[in-house]
């Protein structure tokens, strides 16, 4: 067996070598760049002084690309002086091909989501596992499936995660399933962590080589090689340890386990990319137990090229079914943290588990959040997690945290695929979420939803049942494709009160709406938004469905005392699984403590996800590039937005708000609206439903336009344009009286032209290019530009040669000149997004 195996992994790592870039951080830099399919990456290589390393991984059209060390962003550089050179000559080049690129720069290691401290003193009420007695009936049990099956592993009865003798119930329910012959067989995991070893006599007859890599020292072989490269080595033995003589077994005993390393050193984005779509037509489950720091602090998310990674897998894995990512949810619950915001954890694309302990109680480390669609078991009241260690016959009887209980989760899905491969990563979500047996229904945390589940955030829709999530499986619809609603951007700009009152905001979504977007019922709900506050750990976060379902967006942080606010966040809630989405959608914030900290609720996206309407109509989602929702605002603007209602409350002082239906998401973080505007504020309470300002009557004779806004707006608006309107008569005034008493002192002819030189000629060269409308380009011009944008003579406009129709901020954001991410396109982009934007080339 271990020449079979040596063979292969010789094999393989031609193999790999031939596909996978080996990079050397310390003397090259690295690019990645997105190129239209029909450019050469060599042509561009060749132009930028680049040497092209190959496509990056799966990413279609996506290429690395390598040159000598320097602290200069040279591709963005030249990027940008190609950019200005077209502007000017209009000419086509190679680099108009280029539609994105980022300099790789090597990141802080992600965490390990385990070990643990111990827990702390008086966290368990109940006795610890040792002084209770196992219960007869299941010992009797647990000897008849180990005699059946053949099961002699010498830790086996110390399993109790897979059959609790002691705590009866509170296993994962997986006998019955092993008794029917469904182990795994067939099916993939692969360990995304520090390694895996395929040396030992527990893992290696279920070695899957070829779905493996080590991105850490590049090479074919993932094998631990740090003295604490034991945690993924644990993770996979509780998936795939084989029948033997060896400690224990997987619950997925006859499954195939890859081991993808990434967390043993620093890496790039790239690498990261790569890793997540690593082998993903053969690897089928992608089990990930880390993420940034549990600290009750961080606020992190994957980079565009992970998001890009993981669209791709979920659309193109598994031949089009999608890969399944499992994600561990956290283990910093006793710091306050919580897994919304940890950028993996929310994504839809995970499957995003917690953990319980071996009495069914909540362990003191396992966030809580309304991302979290599950939990099952880990370490807790006195024990932990049995498993497999690094070593070729080591056994470990201690380990714990999120990280024990996302591979336990990845395991049982190795048991479903066995029976149904054809299930999509929907699918799974699905069976998962309407299977899961809720747990400590007495808490007084669950709520039932819509469709008659119930969700709790500290367990999800409640502990996995293998039994039942396999017998489900079997007889499975399988669900129509994705659909999905975006909701403009929403722009507030309203202080949050402090203490208990909070800001809500509500959001009308129609029936037209969803069936402009093809969307039948929910599966995720998602929440981009932006707020400025002096300490961010003060503010918590809920999202009222018009089905009165609430999901705890965010919670306060009691360590998090970052002044950034939230930049473009996108939390995430499973919760309203099921619902229509039709009627009032409320976010309330609140600035919970009443301190020198305070903050302005800047503006948010509402996002709604689910299940097509009509499978024929239906369209993959678009690949998505750094600003993720300039990509939907096309989605967006096709979907019939009617009945558009705004309405802001600080409970329970009512506030009206007049929104813009057509506010384009292309706008630069915590801007200033520009769309929206505050149309009264009443400081009386009132518990009669807000009235808008617009709806009262106006001062004005009825042959004058309202513009639909309040009396207050309309003073205003008439005040300036009289205003303008005295000043320009004044102006013209004094020109005709200047030149008159010019004529009279002057000897020469009326009609014979003088040169006008001074103020005088600015004023008339600036009035003329008014009224004509027809050049933006004299110097004049330029300069006054330049002034506004806070340019400089040798800054060019970017947005010359362009009447903006769509408002400052959608120009701003078209033209990005971030050194490290560079968005740029031939003519046809740029047509594009001028369309999106609102604008129109001045002819």
């Amino acid at each position: 067996m271990r020449i079979q195996s040596l063979v292969g992994l010789l094999g393989l790592a031609s193999f790999a070598t031939a596909s996978i870039h080996v990079p050397n951080y310390d003397n090259e830099d690295y690019y990645v760049l997105h190129i239209a399919p029909t450019s050469s990456p060599l042509d561009i290589a060749a132009t930028l002084g680049l040497t092209h390393k190959g496509q990056l991984g799966e990413l279609k059209d996506h290429h690395i690309f390598s040159t000598h060390k320097q602290e200069e962003d040279v591709v963005s550089i030249e990027l940008k002086a190609r950019r200005r050179r077209k502007r000017d000559a209009g000419s086509s080049d190679i680099l108009d091909s280029v539609k994105w690129s980022q300099k790789q720069q090597l990141k802080a290691r992600l965490e390990k989501r385990g070990p643990l401290p111990p827990p702390p003193a008086g966290y368990y009420p109940l006795k610890p596992r040792e002084d209770d007695a196992p219960v007869a009936v299941a010992v009797q049990r647990q000897d008849l499936v180990a005699r059946t099956l053949g099961i002699s592993d010498p830790i086996f009865k110390e399993q109790w995660h897979l059959m609790n003798t002691v705590q009866v119930g509170h296993d994962v329910n997986v006998a019955d399933i092993w008794m029917q012959g469904i182990t795994g067989f067939n099916s993939t995991v692969a360990m995304v962590d520090d390694g895996l070893d395929m040396y030992s006599d527990d893992l290696k007859d279920n070695y899957f080589a070829k779905g493996s890599w080590d991105f850490n020292d590049n090479t074919a072989e993932p094998k631990p090689r740090l003295s604490d490269d034991k945690h993924g080595t644990r993770c996979a033995g509780e998936v795939s340890a084989v029948k033997n003589n060896v400690c224990g077994v997987g619950v997925a005993y006859d499954s195939k386990i890859a081991g993808i390393r990434i967390l043993s050193k620093l890496i790039t984005d790239a690498d990261e990319a790569t890793a997540l779509n690593y082998a993903y037509q053969d690897n089928q489950i992608y089990s990930c137990s880390w993420g940034p720091p549990d600290d009750g602090r961080s606020m992190d998310a994957p980079g565009i090229l992970i998001k890009k990674a993981m669209l791709n897998a979920v659309q193109n894995g598994r031949g089009g079914k999608g890969s399944i990512y499992v994600f561990a949810s956290g283990n910093g619950a006793e710091k306050g943290d919580n897994c919304n915001f940890d950028g993996y954890t929310n994504s839809i694309y995970s499957i995003t588990v917690g953990a319980v302990d071996r009495k069914g109680l909540h362990p003191y480390y396992s966030e809580k959040c309304s991302a979290q669609l599950v939990v099952t078991y880990s370490s807790g009241s006195g024990d932990a997690i049995h498993t497999t260690d690094v070593g070729t016959n080591a056994c470990y009887a201690g380990h714990g945290g999120t990280s024990a209980a996302a591979p336990l989760a990845a395991g049982i899905f190795a048991l479903v695929l066995q029976i149904r491969p054809d299930l999509s990563w929907r699918d799974m979500q699905y069976l998962v979420m309407q299977t899961a047996k809720p747990i400590n229904l007495d808490n007084g945390e669950w709520q039932t939803t819509t469709i008659g589940r119930k969700f709790s955030h500290t367990f999800g829709y409640g502990k996995i049942d293998t039994n039942a999530t396999v017998e489900a499986a079997k007889t499975f619809k399988n669900v129509k494709p994705q659909a999905w609603f975006y909701s403009p951007w929403i722009h507030v700009n309203q202080d949050i009160p402090q203490g208990t009152e909070g800001l809500a905001v509500s959001y009308d979504v129609t029936q037209a709406m969803l069936s402009a977007a093809n969307l039948e019922r929910l599966e995720h709900v998602t929440v981009t938004m932006n707020v400025n506050h002096g300490r961010r750990g003060d503010l918590s976060v809920e999202l009222t469905s018009p089905d009165g379902i609430v999901s705890h967006l965010a919670a306060t942080r009691r360590l998090d005392d970052s002044a950034e606010g939230y930049q473009d966040w996108t939390f995430m809630s499973v919760v309203h699984w099921g619902e229509k989405g039709v009627g009032k959608w409320t976010v309330i914030l609140k600035d919970t403590l009443v301190n020198e900290h305070n903050g302005t609720f800047v503006d948010f996206h509402l996002k709604l996800w689910g299940e097509s309407i009509d499978a024929s109509n239906a369209v993959p989602l678009p690949m998505i590039n750094e600003h993720d929702d300039d990509n939907h605002a096309e989605i967006v603007s096709t979907t019939t937005i009617v009945g558009f209602t705004q309405a802001i409350t600080p409970l329970p002082t009512a506030i009206s708000l007049s929104g813009n239906p057509t506010d384009h998401p292309d706008r630069p973080v915590n801007a200033k609206p520009t769309g929206t505007t505050v149309a009264d504020m009443s400081s009386s309470t009132s518990t009669a439903a807000p009235v808008s300002e617009t709806s009262k009557v106006s001062w004005l004779p009825s042959f004058f336009p309202t513009f639909g806004v309040s009396n207050k707006t309309q003073i205003w608006i008439y005040g300036a344009a009289g205003l303008i309107f005295a000043f320009c008569a004044s102006l013209g005034i004094y020109l005709f009286m200047a030149r008159r008493k010019r004529l009279r002192n002057n000897p020469r002819d009326e009609w014979e032209f003088d040169l006008i030189e001074g103020e005088e000629a600015d004023a008339l060269t600036g009035a003329r290019g008014a009224a004509a409308g027809k050049k933006r380009g004299n110097r004049r011009a330029g300069e006054l530009y330049d002034a506004f944008a806070a340019g400089t003579d040798d800054e060019e406009s970017e947005t010359e040669g362009y009447a903006d129709e769509g408002g400052d901020e959608a120009e701003k954001k078209l033209y990005d000149e971030d050194e490290e991410q560079h968005v740029i396109g031939d003519e046809s982009d740029y047509e594009d997004i001028d369309e999106k934007a609102g604008r129109r080339p001045v002819k």
